[in-house]
Protein backbone atom coordinates (compact mmCIF):
# COMPACT_ATOMS: atom_id res chain seq x y z
CA UNK A 1 0.00 0.00 0.00
CA UNK A 2 1.31 3.18 -0.61
CA UNK A 3 1.77 5.88 1.65
CA UNK A 4 3.20 9.84 2.19
CA UNK A 5 5.21 11.14 4.71
CA UNK A 6 5.85 15.20 4.41
CA UNK A 7 8.84 16.07 6.30
CA UNK A 8 10.32 19.45 7.21
CA UNK A 9 14.17 20.05 5.90
CA UNK A 10 16.85 22.62 7.01
CA UNK A 11 19.14 22.61 4.37
CA UNK A 12 22.37 24.56 4.90
CA UNK A 13 23.55 28.50 2.76
CA UNK A 14 25.13 25.98 -0.11
CA UNK A 15 22.19 23.14 -0.20
CA UNK A 16 19.38 26.12 -0.73
CA UNK A 17 21.94 27.79 -3.63
CA UNK A 18 22.03 24.29 -5.25
CA UNK A 19 18.10 23.41 -4.42
CA UNK A 20 17.46 27.15 -5.92
CA UNK A 21 19.58 26.18 -8.88
CA UNK A 22 17.86 22.43 -9.74
CA UNK A 23 14.28 24.44 -8.72
CA UNK A 24 15.02 27.07 -11.66
CA UNK A 25 16.14 24.20 -13.95
CA UNK A 26 13.02 22.14 -13.72
CA UNK A 27 10.75 25.51 -14.47
CA UNK A 28 12.56 26.60 -17.31
CA UNK A 29 12.56 22.88 -18.70
CA UNK A 30 8.99 22.77 -18.39
CA UNK A 31 8.10 26.12 -19.75
CA UNK A 32 10.14 25.55 -22.76
CA UNK A 33 8.39 22.11 -23.46
CA UNK A 34 5.21 23.41 -22.71
CA UNK A 35 6.04 25.69 -25.53
CA UNK A 36 7.10 23.52 -27.82
CA UNK A 37 4.23 21.60 -27.34
CA UNK A 38 1.81 25.02 -28.05
CA UNK A 39 3.92 25.98 -31.30
CA UNK A 40 3.95 22.38 -32.80
CA UNK A 41 0.25 22.04 -32.44
CA UNK A 42 -0.18 25.35 -33.90
CA UNK A 43 1.90 24.43 -36.88
CA UNK A 44 1.24 20.78 -37.48
CA UNK A 45 -2.10 20.38 -35.74
CA UNK A 46 -0.57 17.40 -33.65
CA UNK A 47 1.07 17.23 -30.66
CA UNK A 48 3.59 15.43 -28.62
CA UNK A 49 4.04 13.41 -25.83
CA UNK A 50 5.87 13.42 -22.68
CA UNK A 51 8.51 10.41 -23.69
CA UNK A 52 8.98 12.23 -27.30
CA UNK A 53 9.80 15.62 -25.80
CA UNK A 54 12.30 13.48 -22.85
CA UNK A 55 14.36 12.93 -25.67
CA UNK A 56 15.85 16.70 -26.85
CA UNK A 57 17.13 16.92 -22.90
CA UNK A 58 20.86 16.03 -24.12
CA UNK A 59 20.13 18.74 -27.54
CA UNK A 60 19.23 21.11 -24.54
CA UNK A 61 21.99 20.45 -22.26
CA UNK A 62 24.77 20.43 -24.88
CA UNK A 63 22.78 24.15 -25.89
CA UNK A 64 22.66 25.14 -22.45
CA UNK A 65 25.63 23.92 -20.10
CA UNK A 66 23.77 25.06 -17.19
CA UNK A 67 20.92 22.02 -16.78
CA UNK A 68 23.74 19.60 -16.08
CA UNK A 69 23.68 21.20 -12.73
CA UNK A 70 20.25 19.95 -12.14
CA UNK A 71 20.20 15.76 -11.35
CA UNK A 72 19.36 14.43 -14.62
CA UNK A 73 16.24 12.09 -13.57
CA UNK A 74 14.46 15.31 -12.05
CA UNK A 75 14.44 17.03 -15.66
CA UNK A 76 13.22 13.90 -17.51
CA UNK A 77 10.21 13.44 -14.79
CA UNK A 78 9.38 17.20 -15.78
CA UNK A 79 8.66 16.30 -19.25
CA UNK A 80 6.59 12.75 -17.67
CA UNK A 81 4.85 15.31 -15.08
CA UNK A 82 4.04 17.54 -18.54
CA UNK A 83 2.59 14.60 -20.10
CA UNK A 84 0.42 13.55 -17.13
CA UNK A 85 -0.64 17.19 -17.19
CA UNK A 86 -1.97 17.26 -21.07
CA UNK A 87 -3.65 13.61 -20.33
CA UNK A 88 -5.39 14.57 -17.39
CA UNK A 89 -6.57 18.05 -19.23
CA UNK A 90 -7.90 15.96 -22.57
CA UNK A 91 -9.39 13.66 -19.91
CA UNK A 92 -11.58 16.74 -18.21
CA UNK A 93 -9.67 15.89 -14.89
CA UNK A 94 -7.71 19.33 -14.41
CA UNK A 95 -7.43 22.65 -16.72
CA UNK A 96 -5.01 23.39 -19.34
CA UNK A 97 -1.47 23.14 -18.62
CA UNK A 98 0.11 26.74 -17.56
CA UNK A 99 3.52 27.75 -17.28
CA UNK A 100 5.15 28.39 -14.08
CA UNK A 101 6.55 31.01 -12.10
CA UNK A 102 9.41 31.60 -9.94
CA UNK A 103 7.21 33.43 -7.21
CA UNK A 104 5.56 31.52 -5.15
CA UNK A 105 5.89 27.46 -4.31
CA UNK A 106 8.82 25.70 -5.96
CA UNK A 107 9.53 22.30 -6.29
CA UNK A 108 11.39 19.57 -7.92
CA UNK A 109 10.55 15.67 -7.90
CA UNK A 110 13.34 12.67 -7.33
CA UNK A 111 12.28 9.59 -9.06
CA UNK A 112 15.31 7.59 -7.64
CA UNK A 113 18.73 7.54 -5.70
CA UNK A 114 17.36 9.46 -2.74
CA UNK A 115 18.06 7.78 0.98
CA UNK A 116 16.47 8.38 4.53
CA UNK A 117 18.44 8.07 7.26
CA UNK A 118 17.58 8.90 10.99
CA UNK A 119 18.03 12.38 10.97
CA UNK A 120 18.75 13.31 6.95
CA UNK A 121 18.06 12.81 3.78
CA UNK A 122 20.92 12.00 0.68
CA UNK A 123 19.15 13.58 -1.99
CA UNK A 124 21.29 13.71 -5.65
CA UNK A 125 23.75 16.60 -6.18
CA UNK A 126 22.70 18.51 -2.66
CA UNK A 127 24.06 16.25 -0.31
CA UNK A 128 22.92 15.43 3.00
CA UNK A 129 19.89 17.55 4.06
CA UNK A 130 19.16 17.59 7.65
CA UNK A 131 15.49 16.57 8.21
CA UNK A 132 13.26 15.48 11.05
CA UNK A 133 11.99 12.33 10.88
CA UNK A 134 8.52 12.11 12.75
CA UNK A 135 6.89 8.97 11.30
CA UNK A 136 9.02 5.63 10.45
CA UNK A 137 9.34 5.26 6.33
CA UNK A 138 9.65 1.40 5.92
CA UNK A 139 9.50 0.03 2.38
CA UNK A 140 10.45 0.89 -0.85
CA UNK A 141 10.92 4.40 -1.68
CA UNK A 142 8.94 5.59 -4.83
CA UNK A 143 9.70 9.22 -5.19
CA UNK A 144 10.75 12.13 -3.22
CA UNK A 145 9.39 15.75 -3.54
CA UNK A 146 11.64 18.64 -2.92
CA UNK A 147 9.01 21.61 -2.02
CA UNK A 148 9.57 25.11 -0.74
CA UNK A 149 6.57 27.13 0.00
CA UNK A 150 6.49 30.98 -0.33
CA UNK A 151 7.87 31.64 3.72
CA UNK A 152 11.18 29.95 2.88
CA UNK A 153 10.65 26.41 4.44
CA UNK A 154 11.68 23.51 2.84
CA UNK A 155 9.53 20.09 3.01
CA UNK A 156 10.12 16.25 1.29
CA UNK A 157 6.95 14.66 0.43
CA UNK A 158 7.94 10.80 0.45
CA UNK A 159 6.25 8.09 -1.33
CA UNK A 160 6.55 4.42 -0.26
CA UNK A 161 4.97 1.22 -0.43
CA UNK A 162 5.36 -0.65 2.77
CA UNK A 163 4.36 -3.46 1.17
CA UNK A 164 1.09 -4.32 2.76
CA UNK A 165 -2.21 -4.92 0.84
CA UNK A 166 -5.20 -2.34 1.24
CA UNK A 167 -7.67 -3.86 3.82
CA UNK A 168 -10.55 -5.22 2.11
CA UNK A 169 -13.56 -2.60 3.30
CA UNK A 170 -16.24 -3.92 5.60
CA UNK A 171 -19.43 -2.13 6.92
CA UNK A 172 -19.66 -4.44 10.10
CA UNK A 173 -19.80 -1.72 12.59
CA UNK A 174 -20.95 1.46 14.09
CA UNK A 175 -22.71 4.01 11.15
CA UNK A 176 -22.18 7.66 11.63
CA UNK A 177 -23.68 10.64 9.70
CA UNK A 178 -21.94 14.08 9.14
CA UNK A 179 -23.54 17.03 8.87
CA UNK A 180 -21.03 20.29 8.33
CA UNK A 181 -21.83 23.63 9.05
CA UNK A 182 -20.56 27.16 9.72
CA UNK A 183 -21.66 28.16 13.11
CA UNK A 184 -20.74 24.35 14.20
CA UNK A 185 -17.84 22.11 12.28
CA UNK A 186 -19.43 19.35 11.80
CA UNK A 187 -22.65 17.34 13.51
CA UNK A 188 -22.68 13.70 13.89
CA UNK A 189 -25.51 11.52 14.31
CA UNK A 190 -25.04 10.57 17.86
CA UNK A 191 -25.70 14.42 18.76
CA UNK A 192 -22.05 15.54 19.01
CA UNK A 193 -21.33 19.27 17.91
CA UNK A 194 -17.36 20.42 17.12
CA UNK A 195 -16.94 24.10 17.45
CA UNK A 196 -16.21 26.19 14.59
CA UNK A 197 -12.96 27.15 15.53
CA UNK A 198 -12.46 30.03 12.79
CA UNK A 199 -8.77 30.74 12.67
CA UNK A 200 -8.55 33.13 9.97
CA UNK A 201 -10.75 35.87 12.06
CA UNK A 202 -8.02 34.99 14.89
CA UNK A 203 -5.07 35.91 12.67
CA UNK A 204 -7.10 38.34 10.51
CA UNK A 205 -5.94 41.67 12.87
CA UNK A 206 -2.08 40.41 12.16
CA UNK A 207 -2.59 39.99 8.87
CA UNK A 208 -4.09 43.11 8.00
CA UNK A 209 -1.28 44.87 9.66
CA UNK A 210 1.30 42.81 7.87
CA UNK A 211 -0.50 43.06 4.09
CA UNK A 212 -0.37 46.78 5.34
CA UNK A 213 3.02 46.98 5.56
CA UNK A 214 3.65 45.76 2.11
CA UNK A 215 1.64 48.16 0.72
CA UNK A 216 3.91 50.76 1.27
CA UNK A 217 7.32 49.07 0.12
CA UNK A 218 8.70 49.96 -3.06
CA UNK A 219 8.40 47.01 -5.61
CA UNK A 220 11.56 45.25 -6.40
CA UNK A 221 13.48 46.48 -3.10
CA UNK A 222 14.64 43.98 -0.26
CA UNK A 223 12.28 45.25 2.17
CA UNK A 224 9.33 44.42 0.06
CA UNK A 225 10.61 41.34 0.03
CA UNK A 226 10.77 41.04 3.68
CA UNK A 227 7.61 42.21 4.10
CA UNK A 228 6.37 39.66 1.81
CA UNK A 229 7.78 36.39 3.66
CA UNK A 230 5.92 38.25 6.66
CA UNK A 231 2.41 38.15 4.93
CA UNK A 232 3.11 34.38 3.85
CA UNK A 233 4.27 32.74 7.28
CA UNK A 234 0.72 34.88 8.87
CA UNK A 235 -0.98 32.54 6.08
CA UNK A 236 1.16 29.66 6.46
CA UNK A 237 0.11 29.88 10.25
CA UNK A 238 -3.30 29.60 9.22
CA UNK A 239 -3.13 27.04 7.22
CA UNK A 240 -1.04 25.12 9.50
CA UNK A 241 -3.89 25.85 12.34
CA UNK A 242 -6.88 24.80 9.77
CA UNK A 243 -4.59 21.11 9.33
CA UNK A 244 -4.10 20.57 12.23
CA UNK A 245 -7.59 20.70 13.37
CA UNK A 246 -8.79 18.62 10.67
CA UNK A 247 -6.44 15.89 10.69
CA UNK A 248 -6.99 15.36 14.68
CA UNK A 249 -10.79 15.77 14.09
CA UNK A 250 -10.74 13.50 11.31
CA UNK A 251 -8.98 10.66 13.04
CA UNK A 252 -10.91 10.56 15.90
CA UNK A 253 -14.16 10.38 13.72
CA UNK A 254 -12.43 7.74 11.29
CA UNK A 255 -11.22 5.43 14.71
CA UNK A 256 -14.43 5.50 16.08
CA UNK A 257 -16.51 4.61 13.44
CA UNK A 258 -16.64 2.08 10.72
CA UNK A 259 -18.95 3.47 8.51
CA UNK A 260 -18.27 7.30 7.87
CA UNK A 261 -21.39 9.03 5.93
CA UNK A 262 -21.26 12.66 4.80
CA UNK A 263 -23.61 14.55 2.03
CA UNK A 264 -21.87 15.01 -1.38
CA UNK A 265 -21.52 18.51 -1.47
CA UNK A 266 -20.40 21.43 -4.11
CA UNK A 267 -17.94 23.71 -2.13
CA UNK A 268 -17.13 25.39 -5.54
CA UNK A 269 -20.22 26.89 -6.34
CA UNK A 270 -21.09 27.70 -2.62
CA UNK A 271 -18.14 29.92 -2.88
CA UNK A 272 -20.27 32.07 -4.77
CA UNK A 273 -22.98 32.96 -2.28
CA UNK A 274 -22.10 36.39 -1.35
CA UNK A 275 -22.08 36.68 2.23
CA UNK A 276 -20.78 33.54 3.00
CA UNK A 277 -18.45 33.10 0.39
CA UNK A 278 -15.57 34.17 2.96
CA UNK A 279 -17.03 31.97 5.72
CA UNK A 280 -17.31 28.65 3.69
CA UNK A 281 -13.88 29.53 2.55
CA UNK A 282 -11.86 29.81 5.62
CA UNK A 283 -13.98 26.09 6.67
CA UNK A 284 -11.72 24.15 4.76
CA UNK A 285 -15.16 21.80 4.27
CA UNK A 286 -13.40 20.01 0.87
CA UNK A 287 -10.29 19.10 2.86
CA UNK A 288 -11.97 17.60 5.74
CA UNK A 289 -13.82 15.01 3.24
CA UNK A 290 -10.68 14.24 1.78
CA UNK A 291 -8.92 13.88 4.80
CA UNK A 292 -12.16 11.12 6.09
CA UNK A 293 -12.04 9.28 2.82
CA UNK A 294 -8.15 8.47 2.76
CA UNK A 295 -8.06 7.46 6.28
CA UNK A 296 -11.30 5.10 6.30
CA UNK A 297 -10.02 3.71 3.01
CA UNK A 298 -6.27 2.76 4.67
CA UNK A 299 -7.89 1.58 8.05
CA UNK A 300 -10.34 -0.62 5.78
CA UNK A 301 -13.72 0.85 6.70
CA UNK A 302 -16.31 2.45 4.29
CA UNK A 303 -16.61 6.07 3.11
CA UNK A 304 -20.08 6.97 1.42
CA UNK A 305 -21.45 10.07 0.27
CA UNK A 306 -25.16 11.09 -0.14
CA UNK A 307 -26.67 13.22 -2.95
CA UNK A 308 -26.08 16.74 -2.16
CA UNK A 309 -29.83 16.94 -3.58
CA UNK A 310 -31.15 14.82 -0.81
CA UNK A 311 -33.46 16.80 1.65
CA UNK A 312 -31.92 15.89 4.75
CA UNK A 313 -32.80 18.94 7.07
CA UNK A 314 -36.35 19.57 5.81
CA UNK A 315 -36.81 15.58 6.53
CA UNK A 316 -38.18 14.39 10.16
CA UNK A 317 -36.13 10.94 10.48
CA UNK A 318 -38.99 9.71 12.63
CA UNK A 319 -41.91 9.78 10.66
CA UNK A 320 -40.08 10.85 7.37
CA UNK A 321 -42.72 13.91 6.91
CA UNK A 322 -40.99 16.37 4.88
CA UNK A 323 -41.68 20.12 5.14
CA UNK A 324 -42.38 22.23 2.24
CA UNK A 325 -39.36 24.92 2.98
CA UNK A 326 -37.03 25.10 5.68
CA UNK A 327 -34.99 28.49 5.72
CA UNK A 328 -30.82 28.70 7.02
CA UNK A 329 -32.23 31.07 9.89
CA UNK A 330 -34.35 28.12 11.51
CA UNK A 331 -32.54 26.07 13.83
CA UNK A 332 -35.09 24.24 15.51
CA UNK A 333 -38.60 22.92 13.92
CA UNK A 334 -41.51 20.39 14.84
CA UNK A 335 -42.43 18.02 12.66
CA UNK A 336 -46.25 18.68 11.90
CA UNK A 337 -46.93 14.99 11.59
CA UNK A 338 -45.71 13.42 14.66
CA UNK A 339 -44.94 16.37 16.93
CA UNK A 340 -40.97 15.46 17.29
CA UNK A 341 -38.99 18.65 17.88
CA UNK A 342 -36.19 18.55 16.06
CA UNK A 343 -32.51 20.21 16.19
CA UNK A 344 -32.04 21.00 12.49
CA UNK A 345 -28.23 19.62 12.15
CA UNK A 346 -28.88 16.75 14.41
CA UNK A 347 -31.66 16.13 12.04
CA UNK A 348 -30.09 16.02 8.62
CA UNK A 349 -26.69 13.94 10.35
CA UNK A 350 -29.76 11.23 11.56
CA UNK A 351 -31.02 11.20 7.93
CA UNK A 352 -27.78 11.61 6.26
CA UNK A 353 -27.05 8.03 8.06
CA UNK A 354 -29.99 6.12 7.48
CA UNK A 355 -29.89 7.30 3.34
CA UNK A 356 -26.30 6.43 3.07
CA UNK A 357 -27.09 2.96 5.10
CA UNK A 358 -29.50 2.77 2.65
CA UNK A 359 -27.69 3.15 -0.39
CA UNK A 360 -24.97 0.67 0.63
CA UNK A 361 -27.60 -1.92 1.57
CA UNK A 362 -28.77 -1.54 -1.98
CA UNK A 363 -25.46 -1.74 -3.78
CA UNK A 364 -24.62 -5.17 -1.34
CA UNK A 365 -28.02 -6.41 -2.66
CA UNK A 366 -27.12 -5.49 -6.27
CA UNK A 367 -24.18 -7.23 -6.12
CA UNK A 368 -26.07 -10.68 -4.99
CA UNK A 369 -28.25 -10.13 -7.71
CA UNK A 370 -26.96 -8.73 -10.50
CA UNK A 371 -30.29 -8.71 -12.25
CA UNK A 372 -31.46 -6.16 -9.67
CA UNK A 373 -31.43 -2.37 -10.47
CA UNK A 374 -29.89 -0.07 -7.02
CA UNK A 375 -32.00 2.89 -8.93
CA UNK A 376 -35.40 0.95 -8.46
CA UNK A 377 -38.31 3.50 -7.69
CA UNK A 378 -41.57 2.93 -5.19
CA UNK A 379 -44.55 2.47 -7.99
CA UNK A 380 -46.84 2.07 -4.30
CA UNK A 381 -46.08 5.60 -3.28
CA UNK A 382 -46.05 9.43 -4.39
CA UNK A 383 -42.40 10.70 -5.64
CA UNK A 384 -41.24 13.49 -2.82
CA UNK A 385 -39.04 16.13 -4.18
CA UNK A 386 -36.26 18.17 -2.37
CA UNK A 387 -37.49 21.05 -4.18
CA UNK A 388 -34.01 21.84 -5.05
CA UNK A 389 -34.05 19.35 -7.96
CA UNK A 390 -35.45 16.84 -9.33
CA UNK A 391 -34.29 14.02 -7.11
CA UNK A 392 -36.80 11.36 -5.75
CA UNK A 393 -36.72 9.87 -2.75
CA UNK A 394 -39.21 7.01 -1.34
CA UNK A 395 -39.89 6.24 2.08
CA UNK A 396 -40.16 2.64 1.50
CA UNK A 397 -37.42 2.67 -0.61
CA UNK A 398 -35.45 4.42 1.90
CA UNK A 399 -36.25 2.06 5.07
CA UNK A 400 -36.37 -1.06 3.18
CA UNK A 401 -39.26 -2.74 1.73
CA UNK A 402 -40.25 -4.15 5.02
CA UNK A 403 -40.73 -0.29 7.13
CA UNK A 404 -38.53 -0.37 10.29
CA UNK A 405 -38.45 -3.77 10.43
CA UNK A 406 -34.70 -5.25 11.95
CA UNK A 407 -32.65 -5.86 9.30
CA UNK A 408 -30.59 -8.80 8.61
CA UNK A 409 -27.56 -6.69 7.24
CA UNK A 410 -24.64 -6.53 9.11
CA UNK A 411 -24.97 -2.87 9.20
CA UNK A 412 -25.69 -1.08 12.01
CA UNK A 413 -26.35 2.35 13.07
CA UNK A 414 -24.39 2.90 16.12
Amino acid sequence: MLKVVKLRLYPNREQQQSLEQSFGNCRWLWNYCLNLLNQTYIDTGKGLSGYEVKKLIPQLKKEYEWLSLAYSACLQQVCLNLGVAFNNFFEKRAKYPRFKSKHGRQSIQYPQNVKVFDDYLQIPKIGDVKAVIHRPIEGKIKTVTVSKNCSGQYFASVLFDDGKEKPKPSTEGKAIGIDVGLTHFCITSDGSKYANPRFFDKYQKNLKVKQQQLSRKQKGSNNRNKARKKVARVHRKITNCREDFLHKLSRSLVDKNQVIIVENLAVKNMMQWGKLAKAIHQVGWGMFMTMLKYKAEQEGKVYQEVDRFFPSSKTCHVCLNQVGSLPLDVRTWTCENCQTKHDRDINASINLRDEGLRILRVRNSARLRPSASPQSECKTHSRQTSGTGDKAYCPDVRRGRGGRKKSTTPLSAG
